[in-house]
């Protein structure tokens, strides 16, 4: 498999590792400030790049046939224009906050445990997310996917990082230095506090879930996302 790898620095190096490992070939690597690329020349597009870089770089693929996937966060107020683009252009793409095989696992438990506690009042939910003080945005993509899948299945709002009021999810990011990326949902009462959290290791896991991803997209169309990579939920 020929891949593009849109988006060079830590976390493309180590994609690039990762798929070299699994035996595909890195045909292309855009680093920052570089638009003018030919990306016929891949089978398949990854994508982690940075919000400002990362709508260019998903129009390109989907506009040259290429399947992509993204992992680049703090785009997605573009999200709709880029699958009405792959509808259009009869394109294949994936989108995913958070790649980790055990991340998007994570994500399953934290919506069945949301749908347990719906209706237990007496438990407030809360949710926390730690990270290197390099990643800009903040709370994390992984963060806020973790509170859209409460949302969805309680009686919960919205989220925020300063409102606290009854129908809000509050969100704590915290910035710390060489600290593995963690998140974690409280639901905490009066009694006893539960908790799941996921911590991540090293950035081998995302890497890893994403080559997968770009394997799983080779000659398909349509729009997916890590559920249907590992046919889970």
């Amino acid at each position: 498999m020929k891949i593009a790898l849109l988006g060079y620095g830590k976390m493309g190096k180590t994609i690039e590792q990762i798929a070299l490992s699994r035996g595909h070939d890195i045909v292309l690597k855009i680093d920052k400030n570089i638009t003018d690329y030919d990306i016929t020349k891949a089978d398949v597009a990854i994508d982690f790049s940075v919000p400002s870089a990362a709508v260019g770089n998903l129009s390109k693929a989907l506009n040259n046939n290429v399947p992509v996937i993204s992992g680049t966060t703090g785009w997605l107020k573009d999200y709709d224009d880029i699958t009405r683009l792959c509808k259009e252009r009869d394109g294949a793409f994936i989108y995913a906050s958070n790649f980790s095989i055990g991340v998007n696992i994570f994500f399953e438990l934290n919506k069945q445990l949301a749908k347990m506690m719906a209706n237990l009042d007496k438990y407030k939910v809360s949710l926390e997310e730690i990270h290197h003080t390099q990643k800009l945005d903040a709370p994390s993509g992984t963060a806020i996917t973790l509170a859209e899948g409460i949302i969805k299945n309680s009686n919960y709002k919205q989220w925020s990082l300063e409102n606290k009021d009854a129908n809000t999810i509050p969100i704590v990011a915290k910035r710390i230095e060489d600290v593995p990326g963690t998140h974690s949902v409280f639901y905490d009462s009066s009694v006893d506090t539960i908790e799941i959290k996921h911590i991540a290791k090293s950035r081998e896991g995302f890497a890893l879930g994403a080559v997968i991803a770009a394997e799983w997209i080779i000659g398909k169309t349509g729009i997916f996302t890590m559920k249907d990579v590992l046919n889970i939920g």
